[in-house]
């Protein structure tokens, strides 16, 4: 099977895999369960004024910013209004666990198994940080007047259905990357963002009032997609030589070759975002439980509130994003290190019979290549960090305000759409062995 001259890439792998019984029956499995998911965002929980929820969200800019990435769940406050957020979370802090416990270093090491072990605790660990989550949600909304109802059945029942709302996501996501195309979880992510994106860029077309704000805004956005492309396939080829000693009967040969070792430039991929948005967005969370509501004079509070505001005007602004992109750049070489500590590349070369010419196997590779990573990361981190404050640097450029373009949204819609058609495209190559397709 040969592509044909004259077509696409992209549009001749997408005929090819339609061609092959497996892979459409892949495509099918992966559509079916996203439309699932998007069906399930729209079930709305008990006692929601949907009246009051609309005008909460009119009010709080963060909000919006959350239901992007809920696909509109949030905004309905549906059984999925937490996503997979929960289990993202819940496998990040085991990927913290995992290298300073013994006994959790000890089940990972056990191969398979031992990853079977560890996502069993990861999904474990997921259910009470949903809870957690969910009732710090309801909470809010029935402060606000969104949610009827306070007893303990009431809020009991919103909150097991939000847990189950998460676990039903995380198995989808689950069947999705067993039986579909691409990582399943990432893949229920971008569904989330990508539906959300119609009704925003719909209203930015209402505002007709900046044609050429509105441009201007969508390049921007054109030229941060096309840098995320740039920098997520970009990497450092570290040559590396192999000598091998293989014994075939009575006779000793020596084999050598010669490959490469790529080192990413953004190895924390969209992590520090999470992590450094998280701790921006902590002191607002918590100011609003003590400020004061709309029209009454405002305390502290408020006052912290429109300091941690993404949406704050300048010279107020400044303030959040600023912290923002200086958080980034550390949470990238905190988390790129301990991604690197944990692969153990010169442990896996040395034990392989593997090396880098010039340079000594064990402690002097390690350190070779530690400044390497640390070398090429500055560029990663600085990357993430100019993504992460694009959203307010186009909003203070070309004065849109109904579009809340979001870094995270297009770091995780460009990285799942490359990944997916990569693994499209080696499930493609793989069959077009001779003797698998004729």
């Amino acid at each position: 099977m040969r592509p044909r001259q004259g077509r696409p890439k992209l549009l001749q792998a997408m005929v090819d895999a339609f061609s092959l019984p497996d892979l459409r029956r892949r495509i099918i499995i992966t559509v079916s369960l996203l439309i699932i998911f998007r069906l399930v965002a729209h079930v709305t929980l008990p006692g929601v004024e949907p009246t009051a929820l609309q005008q909460l969200f009119e009010r709080n800019a963060m909000l919006g910013m959350l239901d992007m990435f809920s696909g509109g769940a949030l905004r309905n406050f549906s059984v999925a209004a937490m996503g997979v957020f929960p289990y993202i979370t819940a496998s990040i802090i085991m990927m913290l666990l995992v290298p300073v416990i013994p006994r959790l270093q000890a089940i990972a090491a056990e191969g398979e198994a031992g990853q079977h072990k560890i996502n069993l605790i990861t999904h474990w660990i997921t259910v009470p940080l949903a809870g957690i989550q969910g009732y710090g949600q309801l909470v809010f909304l029935q402060r606000e007047g969104v949610v009827s109802g306070t007893g303990f059945l009431p809020t009991a029942a919103i909150v097991l259905s939000l847990i189950a709302g998460t676990m039903f996501c995380v198995w989808l996501g689950e069947l999705i990357t067993e039986y579909g195309i691409g990582n399943g979880i990432s893949m229920i992510i971008f569904a989330g963002i990508v539906a959300g994106l119609p009704q925003m860029i719909g209203q930015g077309f209402l505002a007709r009032e900046n044609f050429l704000g509105l441009a201007m805004y969508i390049v921007i956005a054109i030229a941060t997609i096309a840098l995320i492309v740039i920098f997520t396939e970009a990497h450092r080829r570290i040559p590396i030589q192999y000598a091998r000693t293989v014994i075939r009967g009575s006779r000793m040969l020596r084999q050598a070759g010669a490959t490469h070792l790529p080192l990413r430039v953004n190895t924390a991929g969209m992590i520090p975002l999470i992590f450094a948005m998280s701790v921006v967005i902590f002191p607002s969370i918590v100011a609003s439980y003590f400020a004061n509501p709309t029209g009454a004079d405002p305390n502290f509070a408020n006052w912290i509130m429109t300091l941690f505001d993404p949406l704050a005007p300048l010279p107020m602004g400044l303030f959040y994003w600023g912290l923002y992109f200086f958080m980034v750049i550390g949470f990238t070489f905190f988390w790129t290190m301990i991604v690197f500590q944990q692969q153990d590349l010169p442990g896996v070369l040395q034990r392989q019979g593997g090396f880098i010419p010039g340079i000594r196997p064990g402690r002097q590779t390690t350190n070779f290549l530690n400044n390497v990573i640390k070398r090429i990361t500055w560029g990663g981190a600085l990357f993430l960090a100019v993504v992460a404050i694009m959203p307010f640097a186009a909003r203070e450029f070309t004065n849109i305000q109904v579009i809340q373009l979001s870094s995270m949204g297009l770091l995780i819609m460009v990285g799942v759409a490359l990944d997916t058609m990569k693994q499209l495209e080696a499930q493609l190559v793989m069959r077009r062995y001779e003797g698998f397709i004729k």
